[in-house]
């Protein structure tokens, strides 16, 4: 049981080596935090004793709380009203055997509608998580998805959140949380596809495998970026996102057995090589070459890549190389590993995405074994454009999410902030820009939802055909609307915005990001091009009449 002070209590230590402090009614001692405190140890003198909500508040976000809150609370004042415990949640309704559940099939899962909404979650601030968070009934989600859901938020808030700012500083995520992400069965559930039971020894801890459907994969990469930060979320599902997909789509099967049951356990990483310092978007145009050895078993690999995710940690690299004439037609996809030798990266500094490890490779007479083809040789364009529109939905969903966290960070702080004698928040101009965020984060959410339900109804090439077009627009569409809600959040929170941690340091980090989201997976005007005329083409096909 939490220890209880009175306000006489907390006013007793206020000197020297004694001091506590009240913040929300809770109780902490900081006295041996003087020697750490950023600001030193004259700021904490002055509140010693007191309530320092006011003082604390001014200066710092949730994240600095939760940080320290396990070390330093005490207690809390005996006027603090205790919270009430929740109730106890319904049984969820037992999965299936999975003996008695047959494999599916990429494109037979049918989600069952269902008119029940789940239990209000989250801190219910209008717009600042999906509507199915806050009681509104949903055709998509189920109790699997609410228990996710639970399970997600759990983990980044105890141990992650805290630590995102010093993380993005350093440049780079503690192996062992990337070790967790396998563990905990996640990185299985980030391919785009039915859970790949017989390669991962690990499963997610609140859905059976057989359960798992593409909602769970938005729900998990959705959680992970309510922590703030772009370079995190592509630590964590970034290069593995991309790169490990068209292996298991595509790859050998022993070349499978060999690699991916230590790439789904978070021991080994893989990451996506295809962009190169003069071909980007340009795919069919790039240039890193292999040629067939004079006996025939491997691939010489000689080229150079950019912009690489994850590149500097990778064993593994899905790479985008010329093994025949110019042209798409002459692209082929190897998994080249590192240990083979002839493989350099270096690591690049870029304006945001930190902690991502974006990287430059070079490949020099690189030996791979032509057993590590992926898809057939001078076929790999098929294999690259497939894998796109998985790689652009998980950039729609970290864009919505991080618009979502700077309307959210914005909305509590034009409640806190006062001007002119009264709240941000009663200012017509600061209620304006909240609304314009909040009608384009929940549109592009929405557009979203369908386009994950259709994703998941139809089969892979049907997919590929009917949504690239939609996919792409909605790709400019999230970007747009990060940096509409990045900008948006910025002006309201003035110059702590400018500042690199503090009260607007999850938004200043975000505004920093936004350009490794609006470029990278197609620009926003190749995207905007590309929806038009993939669209036509495609409906042509189907009859279509001007």
């Amino acid at each position: 049981m939490s220890k209880t002070f009175t306000k006489e209590d907390v006013a007793a230590h206020s000197k020297g080596d004694s001091l506590y402090i009240v913040i929300d009614e809770d109780v902490y001692d900081v006295s041996k935090f003087q020697d750490e405190h950023p600001g030193g140890k004259k700021i904490l003198q002055r509140v010693a004793g007191k309530d320092a909500s006011k003082q604390f508040w001014k200066y710092h976000n949730e994240g600095v709380l939760k940080k320290h809150k396990g070390q330093l609370q005490i207690g809390s004042l005996d006027t603090k009203k205790a919270t009430p415990a929740p109730a106890p949640a319904a049984d969820p309704a037992p999965a299936p055997k999975a003996e008695s559940t047959p494999e599916l099939a990429p494109g037979s899962f049918k989600p069952k509608a269902t008119a029940e909404p789940q239990e209000p979650f989250g801190d219910l601030v209008p717009f600042a998580d999906p509507a199915w968070y806050q009681g509104y009934s949903s055709p998509y989600f189920n109790e699997t998805h609410a228990a996710l859901r639970q399970e997600v938020r759990e983990w980044v808030e105890s141990e992650i959140e805290p630590y995102v700012h010093e993380w993005d500083e350093g440049k780079e995520v503690p192996s062992h949380i990337y070790k967790q992400m396998g563990e905990r069965g996640y990185l299985a559930g980030l391919l785009g596809e039915n859970y790949p039971k017989e390669y991962c020894q690990y499963r997610v801890k609140s859905v059976p495998a057989e359960r798992w459907d593409q909602f769970h994969e938005m729900l998990l990469t959705d959680e992970l970026s309510r922590a703030g930060s772009g370079g995190l979320v592509w630590n964590l599902v970034g290069g593995f996102g991309i790169g490990c997909p068209p292996l298991v789509k595509h790859g050998k099967k022993e070349l499978l057995q060999r690699i991916l049951p230590g790439i789904l356990a978070g021991d080994k990483r893989i990451c996506l090589a295809i962009t190169e310092p003069d071909a980007g978007s340009d795919v069919a145009n790039l240039g890193c070459e292999a040629k067939l050895s004079e006996d025939g078993k491997h691939y010489i690999v000689n080229g150079e890549k950019k912009w690489i995710t994850n590149g500097i940690w990778a064993d593994y690299f899905t790479t985008a190389v010329r093994t025949g004439k110019p042209g798409m037609n002459g692209l082929s996809v190897l998994l080249i590993e590192r240990e083979a030798g002839g493989v350099s990266t270096r690591r690049m500094d870029c304006q945001g995405v930190l902690s991502s490890g974006t990287t430059y490779v070079t490949f020099e007479d690189v030996k791979v074994p032509v057993e590590n083809i992926i898809g057939k040789e001078n076929q790999g364009f098929k294999v690259i454009m497939t894998n796109f529109n998985h790689e652009r939905i998980g950039i729609v969903i970290q864009c919505v999410r991080f618009s979502r966290v700077c309307y959210e960070e914005a909305m509590k702080y034009a409640h806190k902030r006062k001007t002119f004698g009264k709240p941000l928040i009663e200012h017509p101009v600061i209620r304006m820009k909240l609304a314009h965020m909040a009608r384009q984060i929940e549109a592009t959410y929405n557009w979203m939802e369908n386009i994950i339900f259709q994703a998941q109804c139809m089969e892979e090439t049907e997919a590929m055909l009917k949504l690239g077009g939609a996919i792409a627009g909605l790709k400019a569409q999230s970007t747009q609307t990060f940096e509409f809600c990045a900008r948006e959040a910025s002006q309201i929170f003035g110059g702590l915005s400018y500042s690199r941690g503090g009260q607007g340091g999850k938004v200043e980090r975000l505004y920093r990001d936004v350009r490794a989201y609006a470029i990278p997976g197609g620009s926003e005007e190749i995207m905007l091009d590309l929806s038009m005329r993939q669209s036509l083409k495609v409906y042509e096909m189907f009859g279509m009449k001007l």
